[in-house]
């Protein structure tokens, strides 16, 4: 079992990536969290903050009560400070907002108005620390990140293949995207920690084809290695079949329906890794309770799909699927980015 101190190796990663988020003597830090947050996150984010000189301040609420009876994971979609807000614009006026929800509010409707008002957020995703600190922020990243962004930016369409079936079209033309390092440049809104990946939110009627779950692509919503095949077919974004005849399938189409939500079968996001740091194996290194598993989103050359909720298409929903992919072929237009689960081109 491994604890959760505050170590001060852990203080000085938390210390590392504030300064590279630009957090200076003196600036206000927001620490928003929730009663079921890991604590040892908070306290070492307000730790760090102290030994830079900032002035940090938290936001701790209740963590509400359930929505829905389903268990809910890895969502970026923390409904945490629904009917706060009155202090939304508080929160917009610190220098930065340091997030230790349980859940994230990369897809909540909060963090939009947040936004709005002129707020920066770093998400710390719910990780034990010994995850963040073998997948620190890292500045070396900036340059694929960087390229990410240009090459997403210019793109007409993205198409996904791969030996084991998956053939996939999305239309990219004004799509918002994102790339991260781990931390906020400046002019950045929103990043989250573990990171090292690219992706864009695909507006709504853009996504079609055949995605093929292929032994040892990951499940991380159910924190698992996909063991039996599984078939998501997509049209205009909406996964309208899941086939397959193991477990993997059948707790997806169970999971699926018990939300009885169409949001909960629509496209997030997708994109591919590009941090070299993350590994594909961590999962068999840790028990359930000590990682979100945002480290296997990030891991170089996966083609990431996601569904769920897409702020930008006006889908909302807590049924959120991280489903990291390898040995895919990625191509924009002409280019291609990744070769079978490995970065090329620009990317290499």
């Amino acid at each position: 079992m491994l604890r959760e101190n505050l170590e001060a190796k852990w203080i000085d990663c938390f210390e590392k990536s504030f300064l590279l988020s630009g957090v200076t003597s003196g600036n206000i830090v927001a620490i928003i969290s929730e009663t079921q947050s890991r604590q040892v996150l908070i306290d070492l984010s307000q730790h760090a903050l102290l030994r830079i000189g900032a002035k940090p301040i938290q936001f701790h609420v209740p963590t509400p009560k359930l929505k829905d009876l389903i268990p809910v994971r890895s969502t970026g979609s923390c409904y945490a400070f629904e009917g706060y807000e009155t202090i939304l614009p508080a929160l917009s006026s610190c220098d930065l907002i340091i997030d230790c929800t349980v859940e994230g509010m990369l897809h909540s409707k909060e963090l939009q108005t947040i936004i709005k008002g002129g707020g920066r957020l770093l998400m710390i995703s719910n990780e034990h620390p010994e995850v963040l600190e073998r997948c620190m922020p890292d500045v070396s990243l900036r340059p694929k990140i960087d390229t990410s962004l240009k090459l997403l930016q210019k793109s007409k369409t993205m198409y996904v293949t791969s030996e084991a079936g998956t053939n996939l079209s999305v239309n990219i033309k004004g799509a918002p995207a994102r790339a991260g390092a781990g931390y906020l440049s400046p002019g950045e809104k929103v990043a989250y920690w573990p990171a090292g990946l690219a992706l864009f939110f695909p507006l709504e009627n853009t996504v079609n084809g055949k995605i093929v779950l292929n032994t040892g692509d990951v499940n991380l919503t159910f924190k698992r290695y996909i063991e039996t095949p599984v078939t998501l077919i997509i049209e205009n974004d909406f996964v309208t079949s899941i086939e397959g005849n193991g477990l993997d399938a059948d707790l997806m189409r169970s999971y699926y329906e018990g939300w009885n939500d169409p949001n909960a079968y629509a496209i997030s996001h997708v994109g591919w890794g590009l941090n070299p740091n993350a590994r594909w194996d961590a999962l068999t290194m840790y028990d359930k309770q000590h990682i979100n598993c945002t480290e296997l989103r990030a891991f170089a050359g996966n083609f990431l799909i996601s569904t769920g909720a897409n702020e930008f298409a006006e889908r909302y929903t807590t049924c959120h699927f991280d489903l990291p992919m390898r040995n895919c072929t990625i191509k924009l237009d002409d280019t291609t980015v990744v070769n079978s689960g490995k970065l090329v081109g620009p990317l290499s």
